[in-house]
């Protein structure tokens, strides 16, 4: 393979890669738990957080700590679950476009 082959062959891998970045950022996933839901993208941020009327019971008991960790669980339940299926995805686009084996998963 010549050079000017092995230039056109990385733009058109970064091509697929920024077409791929963009189907992660449209993945979202989300996680409920105690009254608190938080919905996250493929590219880790975070879209929303709600709350249930009843969420904000530990707070006014006296107990803001509890709530904290709920809400840190949900945020952090919410992220895992959409690094999960981007994980997943990215293995199906690569897959679909002969790069699965591209870093040894042949």
């Amino acid at each position: 393979m010549g050079m000017f082959d092995q230039i056109k062959e990385a733009m058109k891998m970064r091509s697929e890669a920024k077409r791929i970045q963009n189907e992660i950022a449209k993945i979202t996933a989300e996680y409920s738990n105690g009254g608190i839901t938080c919905v996250a993208r493929g590219d880790m941020s975070i879209v929303s957080l709600s709350f249930a009327e009843g969420a904000y019971d530990e707070v006014k008991n006296g107990k803001p700590a509890r709530f904290e960790t709920m809400l840190l669980n949900v945020v952090n339940g919410a992220l895992k679950k959409a690094r999960d299926t981007t994980q997943a995805e990215m293995a199906k686009l690569m897959q679909a476009n002969g790069m699965d084996g591209l870093f040894g998963g042949r």
